[in-house]
Formats: C-alpha cells, sequence, structure tokens
C-alpha cells in the first residue's frame, strides 16, 4: 500500500482548481521517473478537484492510482486530494482529508490566499508553475509528518483512532477519471492541451494508457 500525495486546492465553481499546499512521497519510483510521475498525479489530482462539486466525496481510478477527494461547502471554497495506489483504504484515506482539511481551516485563514487565487482564476496572474503551490511547504508542515505517518494506514488508524464507520456523507467510487468528466471532454485531448504537463509527461500517459488497454479482459 502506497499514499503518494496530499493536496489542498482552492476550488472555485467553475473555474481551474489552484494548488495551495501540498506534501508528497515518491519515493518508490526511481529518481527520473519522479518529476514525471509527480506531474502526472497533481494533473488528475487538479482535474478531478475541478468536478467535485462542494460537500461531495469521490474516489477515482486512473491507472494504478486512486485520487481521493472532499470538497468542503462552497463557502470556504477549498478541497483536498489524497493520491494513493488501489490497496489504500478508502476509509482510512479520508479519514486523513477529514484531519488535513481542519487543520488547513484552523490555521490558514482564507485571506491568506483567496486575493491571489482570484487574480489567478481571473487571468490576471499566472497559476504556479507545475507542482508548485501558492502557500508553500512551510504554510501547513504538518501534511509532510502525516504522509510519511499514514503509509501504514493499521497504524493511522490507531494514533488517530478514527472513527470505526464514515459519516453519512456518500462517497461516490468512480473505476475511470473518464466518469467524471463533463459531456463532451475528453481526457487526452485534456492531457494535451495542458500546459502544467511537459512533453515527457504527456508521452508517459500514453504510454501508460496503451500498456493498461492491452491489459484489459472483456
Amino acid at each position: 500500500m502506497q499514499l503518494y500525495s496530499i493536496i489542498v486546492f482552492a476550488n472555485v465553481p467553475g473555474a481551474q482548481a489552484v494548488s495551495l499546499v501540498s506534501a508528497w512521497d515518491l519515493s518508490s519510483f526511481s529518481w527520473l521517473q519522479r518529476s514525471t510521475v509527480q506531474e502526472m498525479m497533481n494533473f488528475m489530482a487538479k482535474t478531478v478537484a475541478e468536478r467535485t462539486p462542494p460537500t461531495q466525496r469521490q474516489s477515482v481510478q486512473e491507472n494504478s492510482y486512486v485520487a481521493h477527494v472532499h470538497s468542503r461547502p462552497a463557502s470556504d471554497g477549498f478541497c483536498g486530494v489524497v493520491i494513493s495506489d488501489t490497496e489504500y483504504p478508502v476509509r482510512v484515506a479520508f479519514s486523513l482529508l477529514n484531519k488535513v482539511l481542519d487543520d488547513f481551516a484552523i490555521r490558514i485563514p482564507k485571506a491568506n490566499w483567496q486575493r491571489r487565487v482570484d487574480q489567478i482564476t481571473t487571468g490576471s496572474a499566472n497559476p504556479p508553475s507545475k507542482s508548485e503551490t501558492i502557500l508553500g511547504p512551510d504554510a501547513l508542515p504538518q501534511l509532510a509528518d502525516y504522509i510519511k505517518r499514514y503509509q501504514d494506514p493499521r497504524q493511522a488508524d490507531t494514533i488517530m483512532k478514527v472513527q470505526q464507520e464514515l459519516d453519512e456523507t456518500k462517497i461516490v467510487l468512480h473505476k475511470t477519471i473518464d466518469s467524471v468528466l463533463q459531456r463532451g471532454e475528453d481526457l487526452d485531448k485534456l492531457v494535451e492541451k495542458s500546459g502544467t504537463l511537459s512533453e515527457q509527461s504527456k508521452m508517459f500517459y500514453k504510454t501508460a494508457k496503451k500498456v493498461n488497454s492491452c491489459c484489459v479482459i472483456t
């Protein structure tokens, strides 16, 4: 079981999601792969965040990765994404997201990021480049600790003493990212048009898709 990233996005309905803070653990990938893998995971997280309505939770699988998303109410204006492998327990992923989003709401006032996000979403400022964030790692240093501690979900459950069941908020499960795309949207075209993905990352996506399509059993 692997936990790869925790990302908090500003999530303005109808606008692009903007990365506020993040933490990563890509140690299971080779040094040469990490930059490309991070770009693709960040693209996946952003795409799903933009398509998760306020108050909704959902888990979206693409190839061997799953993006678990929890969008806070529209008045908060942000959402959290955890990316894991397919074996990581959904309940633990959302318990982690609950804690991350509560910490973010308590420790980082909206005034610290709202103006910059407004500038980005209206086109008067550029978004963070590639996998960078607006606030930087020092804004919520707990994320680095969480991503290490939650690598073992059994230990995380013991430490956190999380509830035995999630609350009544429904978690929507999707087998592919295509399931959350709006009508008329195509993932291949989104990847091709993306300004946050390098040519190497786009090639990585195409290769991974081709490999997985060859292994589908019908």
